[in-house]
């Protein structure tokens, strides 16, 4: 298997005098930056020079932070064998940290080679970003006290203390009447769900629909604009907002899909870059499909476990989180022979350096091939638990013969809360 080369730091990075950007290809045979100017002309366009393991390279003298830039690979096209290169269709820097606006589906983002034309006009440009550094403290988190799993938009977008023009955003979350209400619930920690840019599935617009959870997302580490207008910055203030309350944050990350979606979806990103390095296929080409959206990342690829393990160092480095909960954990630690808990990924978030102290919440399902693992991932991962949930749910609200059942989810959650204290020694943090 290929082996990314530590030499170089992938994404756009500030040097004196200029940007250096570098991207990772096993399969590229040619790729380019494009360089935007405020009124999203391409003002030039730069190929990048091929070097160790892949690793595709570039510095351009001139630009500082705030330059607009996307990508453009070539090389051979066979959709039906995972082979996407079409210089036409700009690409989004995989560690793009922002862009400039929200994705927007159009049809001509799926279209094949040579026949849909340029589609920088529909693509948001990435923005060149140096972010600080924050004092990285133990993660908040009191025992005993509520997760409570927290879409942004909708939690505040009728508030009437909050300024109207905040409403809707991350920024909203850090108004004293958000954070009096939640600590007068005894929240513990607040789980954002999706907060990383997301694009509506191709279904919704012709529906008159939107895509309301952000469970479609195209890059990893760049915000939507829609939540965080403010960037970074408004995440960071929000998060010691939180911290300052007591209240601990953690993030609901999507690693086992993309809005690249199935064969017949857009080509935005990693799909354009090496869709067989970053996405798993069977032995025929086709696309493996254990998320139920077409496709599936494929983790076990280690371009994939390095720009899975950055972006978590992104979250916490510059924002200060407290932990993740992983949306299809599986796929986490799946490759071609089904799921494995000592998966070198999920082992590499239990023992690096940044991340070994953070929680870490597994959804331990997906619907590839025993894609049921509730109660496999090793310690210090957590897992939420759907027969407890719906068991507890089933007995508030009076279901007949619901007793038994209740008893019997609860002594198995008794027993696999005991037993990882017996393999820590030492009572494990409780979602």
């Amino acid at each position: 298997m290929a082996v990314v080369s530590e030499g170089l730091q992938p994404g756009a990075v500030l040097e004196a005098g200029g940007i250096r950007f570098s991207v990772w290809s096993g399969a590229a045979e040619r790729i380019w930056v494009s360089i935007f100017d405020d009124h999203d002309r391409e003002t030039d366009r730069v190929e990048l020079a091929r070097g160790a393991e892949g690793m595709f390279s570039a510095e351009i003298a001139g630009l500082g932070e705030g330059a607009r830039y996307g990508l453009r690979a070539d090389g051979p096209s066979d959709p039906q064998h995972g082979l996407w290169f079409d210089p036409d269709k700009l690409l989004v820097d995989p560690y793009a940290l922002e862009i400039d606006r929200p994705y927007a589906y159009d049809a001509r983002l799926a279209a094949r080679r040579g026949e849909g034309g340029d589609t920088a006009p529909l693509m948001p440009k990435a923005l060149v970003r140096k972010l600080p550094r924050v004092v990285v403290a133990p993660p908040r988190f009191r025992p005993g006290g509520l997760i409570y799993e927290l879409n942004v938009r909708g939690f505040t977008m009728r508030h009437p203390a909050v300024t109207e023009h905040l409403r809707g955003t991350i920024g909203a979350l850090a108004h004293p009447a958000v954070i009096e209400h939640l600590v007068g619930l005894g929240v513990g920690a607040v789980e954002l769900m999706p907060i990383t840019a997301w694009m509506d599935e191709r279904h919704l617009p012709p529906l008159g629909l939107r895509n309301a959870w952000g469970y479609n997302p195209v890059t990893f580490m760049a915000l939507d604009p829609r939540l965080a207008p403010g960037g970074w910055a408004e995440l960071r203030k929000t998060v010691a907002a939180f911290h300052e309350a007591g209240i601990g944050v953690i993030l609901d990350l999507v690693f086992n899909h993309t809005a690249e979606s199935d064969a017949l979806g857009p080509t935005l990103s990693l799909r354009g870059l090496d869709a067989r390095a970053y996405y798993r296929h069977d032995a025929y080409g086709r696309l493996v499909n254990d998320t139920g959206t077409g496709h599936t990342v494929a983790c076990d690829h280690p371009a994939m476990q390095r720009l899975v393990l950055d972006s978590l160092r992104t979250f916490v480095r510059h924002a200060g989180v407290d932990g993740f909960r992983f949306d299809l954990a599986p796929i986490l630690g799946r490759d071609a022979n089904g799921f494995r808990a000592d998966a070198p990924l999920l082992r590499a978030m239990i023992e690096d350096e940044i991340l070994r102290d953070r929680i870490l919440i597994a959804e331990p399902w997906d619907i590839g091939p025993g894609g049921y693992q509730l109660g496999n991932f090793q310690p210090p991962f957590l897992e939420w638990n759907d027969r407890f949930r719906d068991d507890v749910r089933r007995f508030w609200r009076g279901d007949a013969g619901m007793v038994g059942s209740l008893a019997t989810t609860a002594c198995g959650v008794v027993r696999r809360v005991f037993g990882q204290c017996n393999a820590q020694r030492q009572f494990p943090r409780r979602t």
